[in-house]
């Protein structure tokens, strides 16, 4: 029996919604989240070590320990650090080492060996030396008062840290303090300084009694990647002990950074750090030299003149006071990975149900072009949805300040928003806003929330965008490269100027100013960077989209 008309009228499909609207989305979305939930399963992937970094079972020799936490910070003569905030380092760092090395005696310093001494830990104290004489005289008197006062204790004392690196003395200056504080002390002194300036600097030999050399892999000349960085440091070891014969070699810095940007084929990264760390122990065990590891505690106010990079060299986390690699547990570069899915997930879901609700209110024909309109979806759904963990995950790491947090939260913002509004852009047929509609005269303006909101999301964007390229041609020793946000929003950009291009109008000044300044940066970049920093050529590839788009922009 056929039908009635109203029975038939429920079950017929709503306007714009034919087989090719219900089947080819729904497919992309399976397919999009399928890729999102694979390539999170293989970025969460856990690393388990033979050996782990830091075991209490099996003390490390020595490590370096400043104990600035939150807003402390040596850059301020304000910071005083209480004994029991220290107490409660030292505890916790003899049950890991025997010794730790320290590198100033003001802002509170000075109380370290005292308590060290009862918690059991020697003390490798430093003296922090610069272009103030009179706070040079300062830091000598205090070392040298301490290691009289503390003789069982302190093991050594180390006149100067990288102070020839920053060239803020010279070295017969340097020489003769060395020489001077000998004559006051018993045990024994040396400097410590990358390794390079040892064999610029020979005559430094005769004035101390051991060498200590830096070995930073990640910071050499030319960048050593993480799987090679315990053999470099022992090839170094062996260079520096032929040239200086007779006298021990401490390697009295190595370590890795567990976040920030890379240094050609050098990545930070948890996985590499616990990596690095493990293997210089295992291979300092099997050839007897004696390394102290750099650092204790991640400080972050180092971030504030090295970038994400400087804060980020400790074993424990700064505030937290946590072991980043518990023993007999996996390393992942992402811990969060499941929630970091989900949420890349949902996202997805978001994007194409934006391109769902445009299309049934404003079915876009012909059918080719909506085909098209959601693949270009689909694309910008699935890497939206992959890289939105990896880059809220960035922001935590890598924001500083007030500022910083401002500058990464409104670009994730906007880097969010893009797919999204990008979605009801090309399932409507519509080109992305000019900065004419949002900042031009009255008249000009659109009437739009979704246009305007769409307009922001650029313009943060672009702004952004700018100043980190400008930033990593003139100054990008610490800046960080922020390729995922960047490309989470210049995909469905470049879809929409590809697909719904602008019929009419001229080509705006100010979008093509900041295509330019996006595509010399780009070039630039990348040679500079060179070929192996897949972070660099990925961010460049971002800014060479958002060239383009804003390229095709008119008014």
């Amino acid at each position: 029996m056929p039908a009635s008309p109203i029975f038939a009228q429920r079950i017929l499909p709503p306007r714009g919604t034919d087989l090719l609207s219900l089947r080819i989305p729904l497919t992309l979305l399976l397919i999009s989240l399928g890729a999102i939930a694979a390539a999170w399963w293989r970025l969460g992937i856990p690393v388990s070590l033979p050996r782990a970094p830091i075991d209490p079972n099996d003390k490390v020799q020595c490590i370096s320990y400043a104990p600035f936490r939150n807003n402390q910070t040596s850059l301020s003569p304000e910071t005083q650090v209480s004994p029991e905030q220290i107490a409660e380092d030292l505890a916790q760092l003899a049950k890991i080492s025997n010794c730790i090395r320290t590198y100033a005696t003001d802002l509170g310093l000075d109380q370290i060996p005292g308590l060290a001494a009862k918690a059991g830990l020697k003390v490798i104290q430093g003296i922090f030396l610069d272009r103030d004489r009179k706070k040079n005289a300062t830091q000598v008197e205090t070392a040298i008062r301490l290691a009289k006062e503390y003789p069982d204790t302190i093991t050594a004392l180390v006149v100067g840290n990288e102070v020839l690196l920053r060239k803020e003395m010279s070295v017969s200056d340097l020489t003769a303090m060395i020489r001077s504080i000998k004559a006051q002390v018993s045990v024994p002194v040396t400097y410590a300084d990358v390794w390079e300036f040892w064999l610029s600097n020979r005559e430094l030999y005769d004035a101390v009694d051991f060498i200590t050399i830096h070995i930073l892999p990640y910071w050499e000349n030319i960048p050593i990647p993480a799987e090679h960085a315990a053999a470099h440091a022992d090839e170094i070891r062996r260079q520096i002990a032929a040239v200086f014969p007779g006298k021990e070699i401490l390697i009295g810095e190595f370590g890795w950074p567990s976040e920030g940007r890379m240094r050609e084929s050098a990545l930070p990264s948890r996985t590499n750090q616990a990596r690095v760390v493990s293997e210089v122990l295992d291979l300092a065990r099997r050839e007897h030299f004696r390394v102290n590891l750099f650092e204790a505690y991640d400080e972050g106010w180092k971030r504030e003149i090295e970038g994400t990079i400087g804060g980020t060299w400790g074993l424990f986390d700064s505030d937290a006071r946590a072991l980043k690699y518990p023993p007999g547990q996996p390393i992942s570069n992402f811990p969060l990975w499941k929630l970091q899915m989900v949420s890349g997930m949902a996202l997805a879901i978001l994007v194409f149900g934006a391109a769902w609700l445009t299309l049934r209110r404003k079915p876009r024909e012909p059918k080719e072009a909506r085909l098209a309109s959601w693949l270009a979806v689909g694309l910008s759904a699935t890497t939206a949805g992959i890289l939105f963990g990896v880059a809220a995950q960035k922001m935590v790491y890598e924001s500083y300040g007030t500022g910083g947090w401002l500058l990464w939260g409104s670009l994730l913002a906007a880097a969010t928003a893009s797919p999204v509004l990008g979605a009801n852009a090309l399932m409507s047929g519509r080109a992305s806003p000019s900065f004419l509609e949002l900042l031009g005269p009255t008249g000009h303006h659109t009437g739009s929330a979704l246009v305007t909101m769409h307009g922001l999301a650029l313009i943060v964007t672009t702004v952004v965008g700018t100043a980190t390229a400008l930033g990593l041609v003139f100054d990008p020793r610490f800046i960080d490269f922020p390729f995922a946000p960047f490309t989470m929003a210049a995909v469905p950009f470049a879809a929409i100027a590809l697909l719904n291009p602008p019929t009419k109008g001229s080509r705006p000044l100010a979008e093509s100013i900041f295509a330019g300044i996006f595509v010399v940066a780009a070039i630039y970049v990348g040679f500079n960077e060179g070929p192996e920093n897949w972070q660099s050529l990925w961010t460049c590839a971002a800014l060479l989209l958002l060239a383009v788009t804003l390229w095709r922009a008119r008014a």
